[in-house]
């Protein structure tokens, strides 16, 4: 069952957070993954939420999303999004 990781940035260094996305691109591929939605531009309709900028990447299932967030290569790169970057990020399972 395809799984999806959601993740909301709001990048408050655009120049440090420039290195981020070539160096995330391979890793997500390693686990089977790829970012089929990048969404900005949002104007909330209801409750207090306000994204900035949301990305949708699809794994094969959730073990592999989560084996990306937890493979050792990444997390130096995840310094990277750390630093310049406020993100929250879920996993889910697609039930459609």
């Amino acid at each position: 069952m395809k799984a999806y990781a959601i993740v909301d940035l709001d990048i408050n260094d655009p120049d440090g957070y420039s290195k981020y996305p070539p160096l995330v691109l391979p890793l997500i591929r390693k686990h089977g993954g790829k970012i089929t939605h990048r969404i900005s531009d949002f104007e909330t309709m209801e409750g207090d939420w306000c994204p900035k900028r949301m990305l949708v990447i699809e794994f094969p299932g959730k073990s592999a999303a989560k084996a990306f967030l937890s493979d050792p290569d990444y997390q130096p790169i995840k310094e990277i999004r750390k630093k310049s970057a406020t993100s929250l990020i879920a996993v889910g399972s697609s039930e459609m």
